[in-house]
């Protein structure tokens, strides 16, 4: 098996978070989606699982963070500044918040803060190839 990067999330609306994560571009794979969670593709390599709080409490007993806070943020590369701007809007327009930290603008770096309906902390960013490397 390739290596690939699962990412459990826990959701109050099952349904509410897919619709969220594909209208970011995340694709559904049927195969891993079922009662209590869906599997939400982004690339091949890295998968986000949206399990609903019941099927959560099979994985850990730990309790929830409390509402506002923040355990980490992850962050997706995109290919332009216009998929970073599109992105945040799409996260707005489907039940997210859309710059929840300042956007950050570094001229080779573009990056724009939001959070998917649970409050789950997501960077969308684009960098020049040219300053990588």
């Amino acid at each position: 098996m390739t290596k690939t990067l699962f990412i459990s999330l826990p959701v109050a609306d099952l349904a509410v978070s897919t619709a969220f994560y594909k209208a970011l571009g995340f694709t559904q794979n049927p195969q891993l989606s079922g009662e209590g969670g869906a599997a939400m593709a982004w690339s091949e390599s890295i998968q986000v699982m949206l399990v609903t709080h019941a099927k959560w409490r099979t994985f850990t007993q730990r309790p929830f963070p409390p509402a506002g806070s923040c355990a980490m943020m992850l962050s997706l590369a995109l290919e332009s500044r216009a998929a970073v701007d599109a992105m945040n809007e799409a996260a707005a327009a489907h039940g997210g918040t859309a710059d929840v930290n300042p956007m950050e603008d570094h001229g080779f770096m573009v990056t724009r803060d939001l959070a998917d309906p649970d409050g789950h902390m997501w960077a969308a960013l684009w960098m020049d190839p040219a300053a990588a490397s």
